[in-house]
C-alpha cells in the first residue's frame, strides 16, 4: 500500500510522495510527514553486502511508493556516481576508538550532497509524472552548506531555477566562495544582512505569500524548496544511517541486531531526525546523540522539555549549526504529541508568537531515543588537535563538536554501547579555526588571537599536516571569479525574489 504524506499542522489533504517532493511546504505551512513508517525490507544480515546504492534503493523505495523501481535506480544511479570521490560514497573509518561516518566526499565537501546530488533527479522525475508543465523555482535558505550543494545539484536542470539566501558575514570564506562563484545559468545567490534564521523566515514566508505565488504562477512559476523541509531531502538521509550500519557489521565491530548509537551535529534537525526515521523503519540504534555548539537550544529542549530561541544569536567556529529555530524539530514533535496536527500546530503558533513552547510530561517521555550533549569553543578546538596529535585524523569543527559529545555520553552512560559520529563536512571547508585548532595549544586562546593568513595560505597548509589532496571542490574557487554580489535586508527578500524572476 502506497504511503501517503499529511501536513504536520491539519491540511488534510493526502498527497503522493511525488507530489510532496514537487511542493515542498505545505500550504499551511506544515512539513510533509509519512502516514505510517515502512519496515526495512532487508534483512540486517544481508547489509554488509549491499553498496551504498544498493542500500539507497531499499530504504527509499519504502518511502517514495509512487515512483517505479526504474524511475528510482535511475534517480540512484544519477546522484551516487564519480561526483563521490570515494567509491563507498559514504566511507566509514575508525580512528583511535572513534568511528566516522564521512558524508563529504560529494561534489561540495559537505554531509548535504548526500540528498542534494538526487533530490533534482526525484523533482524532475516528479514533475513528470504529475505532468506539471510550469518552471519550478527552488527557494533556500542556507547556513552555510545547503546553499553550495543545492546550487551544483540545480545548476542547468531544465525547468528549474533557484534562489539562495545566506547570511552575509555568517559562513566560512570558503562556503561563500563556493556559492558567489556559482556559474549556473538559472541561479541566484542572495547575501542577507541578519542571521540564518532571518534567511530561514524569510524563505518560510514567501512560501505562505498566496498573492505572490498567484502573481508567479500567471507568469509560469511555481515555488519548491531543497531545504531538510522537503520530504525528499530527507529521506535520502535515511540511506546512510543503515549503511553505516552495514559497515559496522563488515568490519566485524558489531554483530547484525546489535544496537548502536548515533552521533549527530545539529543545528537544523533535519540530519539526525533522518536517523530517528532509520530507528522506526527498525534499525537498531540505541540513542541518537543531539550534539550542540554555544548556540544550545536543541540541547536545552531535550535536558528541560522547553524549546526557547529568546536568546544570544552566537557567531561561532561551526557556523552551519549557529541556528535557533529548528524547522525540522516540527516534524519530532508532530510524532511525540500522537500525531496530532492541533496540538502541533498550537506549540508552533507559541513559537511564531514568543519565540518558545513548553512540551508536556507525557511528550518528553517520548524523546527517550535522544539525549543532548554540547560544546563550547574551547572544547571544538581542543578536541581538533587533540585527535590530530593522537591519530594524525583531521575533522572539520562540526564534526568536533559531535567527537566531544561522544566522549561526554560515553563517560556519562558507561554502557559500552559503540557510537558513530556523523562528520558532516572536510575540514577544507573551515580550514581557518581547523588550522588554528591543531597549532594551538592553548584551545580558545587561538579564536582569540588569529592568525594573519589567506584562506588558501591555510588550504595548503592542512593539506601538508594532513596528507590529504586538497578537493578539487576548494582549488576551483582558489581563483574564480565572483559572478553573484546581490545583498539585501531581510525585509526586501521577497522583493529579490519577484524582482529576480518577472
Amino acid at each position: 500500500m502506497d504511503i501517503i504524506y499529511r501536513s504536520t499542522r491539519g491540511d488534510s489533504k493526502p498527497y503522493t510522495a511525488s507530489q510532496a517532493v514537487i511542493k515542498g511546504l505545505c500550504d499551511d505551512g506544515g512539513l510533509f510527514v509519512p502516514d505510517r513508517f515502512p519496515k526495512l525490507g532487508v534483512e540486517l544480515d544481508r547489509l554488509p553486502g549491499l553498496s551504498y546504492r544498493e542500500t539507497a534503493y531499499e530504504v527509499m523505495k519504502e518511502f517514495l511508493t509512487d515512483y517505479t523501481r526504474e524511475e528510482l535506480l535511475d534517480c540512484i544511479n544519477r546522484a551516487y556516481d564519480g561526483k563521490f570521490d570515494d567509491e563507498e560514497i559514504a566511507p566509514l573509518v575508525k580512528k583511535g576508538d572513534q568511528f566516522f561516518l564521512e558524508l563529504f566526499h560529494g561534489r561540495t565537501i559537505a554531509f548535504k550532497d548526500m540528498a542534494l546530488s538526487i533530490l533534482p533527479h526525484l523533482l524532475t522525475t516528479a514533475m513528470k509524472k504529475n505532468k506539471v508543465d510550469k518552471e519550478v523555482v527552488i527557494l533556500t535558505a542556507t547556513s552555510g552548506d545547503t546553499g553550495k550543494a543545492a546550487l551544483a545539484g540545480f545548476a542547468d536542470v531544465p525547468g528549474t531555477r533557484i534562489i539562495v539566501f545566506y547570511p552575509k558575514g555568517g559562513v566560512s570564506r570558503i562556503q561563500e566562495l563556493q556559492m558567489v562563484t556559482e556559474k549556473g545559468k538559472n541561479t541566484k545567490v542572495v547575501g542577507v544582512r541578519g542571521n540564518f534564521d532571518d534567511c530561514q523566515t524569510g524563505v518560510k514566508n514567501i512560501f505562505n505569500d498566496e498573492a505572490l505565488k498567484e502573481e508567479l504562477d500567471k507568469f509560469g512559476y511555481v515555488f519548491s524548496s531543497a531545504n531538510s523541509i522537503n520530504i525528499g531531502r530527507l529521506i535520502p538521509q535515511v540511506a546512510y544511517y543503515v549503511y553505516a550500519y552495514g559497515r559496522m557489521i563488515k568490519s566485524g565491530e558489531i554483530k547484525a541486531g546489535e544496537s548502536i548509537d548515533f552521533v549527530v551535529p545539529t543545528g537544523n534537525f533535519g540530519n539526525i531526525l533522518a536517523g530517528y526515521y532509520a530507528k522506526k523503519m527498525g534499525l537498531p540504534v540505541n540513542r541518537l546523540i543531539c550534539a550542540s555548539n554555544e548556540n544550545r537550544v536543541l540541547y536545552d529542549f531535550f535536558r528541560t522539555g522547553c524549546y526557547d530561541r529568546n536568546r544570544e544569536f552566537i557567531l561561532t567556529s561551526s557556523p552551519s549549526m549557529d541556528i535557533l529555530i529548528s524547522s525540522n524539530l516540527e516534524r519530532l514533535i508532530y510524532l511525540i504529541c500522537g500525531s496530532d496536527p492541533k496540538a502541533n500546530a498550537g506549540l508552533m503558533e507559541s513559537l511564531r508568537r514568543d519565540g518558545k513552547y513548553e512540551i508536556s510530561r507525557e511528550m518528553a517521555g517520548e524523546l527517550k531515543d535522544f539525549c543532548g550533549y554540547y560544546a563550547g569553543e574551547d572544547e571544538v578546538f581542543a578536541t581538533i588537535r587533540d585527535l590530530y596529535e593522537k591519530t594524525g585524523y583531521v575533522i572539520d569543527t562540526h564534526t568536533a563538536v559531535a567527537a566531544a559529545a561522544d566522549r561526554k555520553h560515553k563517560a556519562e552512560a558507561g554502557d559500552g554501547i559503540k557510537s558513530v559520529i556523523v562528520s558532516t563536512a572536510s575540514p577544507y571547508k573551515f580550514t581557518g579555526n581547523v588550522m588554528k585548532a591543531i597549532l594551538s595549544n592553548k584551545g580558545a586562546d587561538a579564536i582569540k588571537s588569529p592568525e594573519e593568513k589567506d584562506d588558501f595560505e591555510l588550504v595548503d597548509e592542512l593539506s601538508v599536516l594532513s596528507k590529504v589532496k586538497i578537493p578539487p571542490a576548494v582549488e576551483e574557487i582558489r581563483n574564480a571569479k565572483i559572478l553573484h554580489d546581490t545583498v539585501c535586508d531581510v525585509k526586501d527578500m521577497k522583493e529579490t525574489v519577484r524582482s529576480s524572476l518577472l
